[in-house]
Order: structure tokens, then C-alpha cells, then sequence
């Protein structure tokens, strides 16, 4: 198996980072997995991850009186996890593992830390999360959209 600091060179998110910079990251960064059903992170709870998806999906759920609305999925090649970066770092959704998950975890408060001691890698990093949020966003939108749109 290729190790992380061999992988993140060639994923989209980190696309165009220099190699001190994927270093640095790296440095943060962890292989974990998780079986289907188990969550990776749980609403309200301290946000400190942020994940590359290797393998497999993960539903981002919203808890409701009456069970769970699935908002959208991340899978193989797809970034998760933002709420490591906004204050007071607590999640906002669910994520639920939908089968057996293989991801590269980031640690929040690592990846706070190297952003802050370099501003040029910060503001790089906050661009793609920006991109990804407004996916995720957009997604939920038409989720909610085919929900609850008139029929």
C-alpha cells in the first residue's frame, strides 16, 4: 500500500500544493477505517478530522424526530469534514459509514496549527475547503429540493 505522503500528490484537493506543503499535511494525517453503520463523526460533537475517502461512502446525515435525512454521500476520492475549521469546532451533521470505509483522517487542530504558522498554505487549503463546502451545499440543496420541492 502507498503511504499518505505518496498518495496526496496525486488527489484533486491537494492539486498544485508544493511538496513542503503536502509534507506538512501529511504530518497530520492518519489511515483509519470503519465498518458499515459506524460513524466516523456524530452532530454536536468536537469536530477534529478532516477526511480523503480511499474506499467506499459515507453518508452526511441530518437527525430528525422521526430518524435520519441523508443530505449527501462522500465516497472513493472525495474530501470530508469542515467543521474542524469554523469556531466553536463542533460537527453539524452526522457521517455515517455506508460500507466499509478505508480514509486518510486529518487532525483539525494539527492542520489549524500549520495553516496559522503558514498563511500562504492557509489560505491555500481554505480555498479548496470553500470549493468543497459549496458542493456539499449545493448537494444538500437538490437532496432537500427532491424531498420536499412541489410535486
Amino acid at each position: 500500500m502507498r503511504t499518505i505522503a505518496e498518495d496526496l500528490p496525486g488527489h484533486p484537493f491537494f492539486a498544485g500544493l508544493d511538496s513542503d506543503a503536502l509534507a506538512l499535511l501529511a504530518g497530520c494525517a492518519v489511515n483509519m477505517h470503519a465498518r458499515p453503520g459506524e460513524y466516523l463523526f456524530r452532530e454536536g460533537e468536537p469536530a477534529d478530522s478532516f477526511f480523503v475517502i480511499r474506499e467506499g461512502r459515507v453518508a452526511l446525515e441530518m437527525r430528525l424526530p422521526t430518524g435520519a435525512a441523508v443530505l449527501d454521500t462522500a465516497e472513493q476520492g472525495e474530501v470530508l469534514g469542515w467543521s474542524w475549521l469554523v469556531p466553536p469546532y463542533r460537527w453539524t451533521f452526522d457521517g455515517r459509514a455506508v460500507d466499509h470505509v478505508r480514509a486518510v483522517r486529518f487532525d483539525g487542530g494539527c492542520l489549524r496549527e500549520k495553516c496559522a504558522a503558514d498563511p500562504d498554505l492557509g489560505y491555500a487549503f481554505l480555498q479548496r475547503i470553500v470549493q468543497v463546502m459549496s458542493q456539499r451545499l449545493h448537494s444538500a440543496r437538490v437532496r432537500l429540493l427532491d424531498l420536499y420541492g412541489a410535486s
